[in-house]
């Protein structure tokens, strides 16, 4: 029953703990399941249920349940046979405690801190159907970089993994390619990339190295280069021009073939890499929404609570998913904050727990 609460507090944030209880047992009641009795418990021992519960049951079911969805005619989700994926990272406010303030910490801002402790999630996401389908988290002091460490084994080679320049770096990349997964990332477009081989569609082929090593180089210090050192790329550089500056974006992809993969195909998918920031949106501004504050005042229940989040918003996005494939459209003219209220009135009208008990 605490799973499914726990649950339930992700979909209504403006409510309290017992307004929360009540919605969810309101079916039960209605049919009169048990004695007139029964009262609601109190906020302090609804309290004592969730640590009691503690956050691993819901990190495991999160793993169970979170899945990429999109089938082969899915619109917006796939590169050829490739799957369109995504990592990025947010940062939350978490409830200003002592207990969350020692664990997560406050960011600096211009000689003052954040008015809330804050920890950083970082998410691989399927781009088509903004399913979240792995994540982690930790304090917002610790890199996007070394959290999205932990989501490698997550990648299948079937996959094209999109991902900011704020995750790029030799190493990283090459345990990221190490997977068999496809990558198009972008890089700091002051990042020195040799030009080997020019190709017909404007892209280059080039090479990555370690930076001490590639710095040596520069500077003629080094003649050699060890076996393997030399990681082959393909670069593919443009410019938007429609903005107040124009600004050049520069990728660097694992996918090699001009011909299969057209540098102008490659560089629209890049853009996709927002739909990752749109399924961000819709958990703090639709979901937790209220006041964009998590709940918990306590680490292990922030835990359990962000897994609780995640959980119920991939199961959201397999509803909205199922609707757009049986009318054949592409998720994006679906509503977000609308299918979370239909699941909203669902949850406050059910009669029972499912899965149902039997006889």
């Amino acid at each position: 029953m605490i799973v499914y609460y726990v649950l339930a507090l992700t979909l209504f944030y403006g409510d309290a703990y017992e307004e929360v209880m009540r919605k969810l047992v309101n079916g039960l009641r209605f049919l009169h399941l048990w004695r007139n009795e029964w009262s609601v418990p109190t906020t302090g021992a609804i309290s004592k249920a969730r640590e009691r519960l503690g956050p691993e049951p819901l990190e495991e079911l999160y793993f169970r349940v979170a899945r990429p969805l999109a089938g082969p005619g899915t619109i917006g989700a796939w590169h050829r046979d490739l799957r369109v994926m995504a990592l990025d990272g947010v940062v939350l406010d978490v409830p200003d405690t002592p207990q969350n303030d020692h664990r997560f910490g406050r960011k600096a801002h211009r000689g003052g801190v954040s008015a809330f402790p804050q920890l950083r999630m970082v998410g691989l996401a399927e781009c088509g159907t903004h399913a979240i389908v792995a994540a982690t988290f930790d304090s917002w002091q610790v890199y996007e970089r070394e959290l999205a460490r932990g989501l490698l084994t997550r990648l299948e080679p079937d996959m094209l993994v999109l991902a900011d320049r704020g995750f790029f770096g030799y190493e990283f990349w090459n345990e990221a390619a190490g997977t068999g997964a496809a990558l198009l990332w972008r890089v700091n477009s002051l990042l020195r990339l040799p030009v080997l081989q020019e190709l017909p569609d404007g892209s280059y082929l080039s090479e990555l190295l370690p930076k001490q090593m590639k710095t040596d180089l520069h500077r003629g210090k080094r003649r050699n280069v060890p076996d393997g050192a030399r990681v082959p790329v393909r670069v593919i550089e443009y410019t938007i021009e429609n903005r107040t500056s124009p600004e050049t974006i520069r990728l660097v992809t694992t996918l090699v073939d001009d011909h299969r993969h057209p540098a102008t195909e490659l560089a629209a998918l890049y853009a996709q890499r927002w739909e990752f920031e749109l399924g961000l949106d819709e958990i703090e501004t639709h979901q937790i929404a209220h006041d964009r504050v998590l709940r918990s005042r306590r680490p292990d229940l922030v835990e359990q609570e962000l897994w609780a989040l995640l959980i119920t918003h991939c199961a959201i996005r397999h509803l909205m998913h199922e609707a757009a494939d049986d009318l054949e459209i592409d998720e994006d003219r679906l509503s977000f904050i609308r299918t979370l209220r239909v699941v909203r009135r669902s949850v406050a009208n059910d009669p029972e727990f499912p899965p149902c008990p039997g006889p």
